[in-house]
């Protein structure tokens, strides 16, 4: 286990990445933090816990330990936007998805800490999964990248009424080969959830920037409305939810895993 994340390798050319269900928040950032701020309200919350299967499907499991408060593992370094006209959260976000400022008395990160804390936070994970990956592709010809996350059902300030369930991003097709994400897509919508392929999310940063079909690595990102496996008001998870979705996702992931076989 390292400081900012853990990594269980498996034998598979699968790299599951959770970057968003980190909890940490370093001593001297926390100290400046609203109440809204300590809340980590826009965590990712469990999803570690709803993938602790992929470890048994052959897959390494990369799990970040810090906040997206910290540092925002799914955007870039160079903080980028990734959804023109659409909120920026930012690499360093100074407020929630719901608005609130995270830091006291209004404040942001200056761009010497964020350079700071895209060092000491966000490329340690970065390196680890580039190097993940090239070791996949070496060794079965081909690496497979599934960023797992999760949001509340229902955000104003990203998009309008409720997300469907399971939302399957490829960027448009540019992350990943047509026919791998359209038996994972097949094997969505073969679910009782309700499943879009590129919708309001297409895939962050790492889908985006690792995803080289021509180079035989193949990204998707699953977004997943928190209702499906949790109570979104407690945040508690919900076991028997949860069993019922982690049916579809081994299903997901298998669909994925054989593809790539053939």
């Amino acid at each position: 286990m390292h400081e900012g994340y853990t990594l269980i390798e498996g034998d598979a050319p699968l790299l599951v990445s959770v970057p968003h269900d980190g909890r940490d928040i370093p001593e001297d950032i926390r100290a400046r933090m609203t109440p809204a701020g300590l809340d980590i309200q826009d965590t990712d919350w469990h999803v570690a816990r709803l993938y602790d299967f992929a470890h048994a499907m052959g897959a390494t499991v990369l799990v970040a330990h810090w906040s997206r408060y910290v540092v925002d593992l799914n955007r870039s370094a160079d903080d980028g936007v990734l959804y023109p006209g659409q909120l920026v959260t930012g690499l360093c976000p100074a407020r929630t998805f719901g608005g609130e400022a995270i830091y006291r008395d209004g404040g942001i990160v200056s761009d010497d800490e964020r350079a700071e804390r895209v060092e000491r936070y966000w490329r340690p994970y970065h390196d680890v999964i580039r190097r993940t990956l090239d070791t996949l592709r070496e060794r079965h010809g081909h690496a497979l990248l599934w960023d797992a996350h999760s949001i509340p059902g229902r955000v104003p300030s990203l998009f309008d009424g409720d997300l469907p369930t399971l939302n399957v991003g490829t960027f448009d097709g540019r992350s990943c080969a047509e026919a791998r994400a359209a038996s994972v897509f097949e094997a969505a919508q073969a679910s009782p959830f309700d499943t879009v392929l590129n919708g309001r999310f297409k895939g962050g940063y790492i889908t985006r920037h690792y995803g080289d079909p021509a180079g035989s690595i193949h990204a998707i990102q699953l977004e997943i409305a928190q209702r499906a496996y949790m109570d979104e008001e407690s945040r508690e998870y919900d076991e028997p939810k949860a069993t019922h979705l982690r049916k579809t996702l081994q299903a997901m992931l298998s669909a994925f895993l054989d593809r790539a076989t053939r």
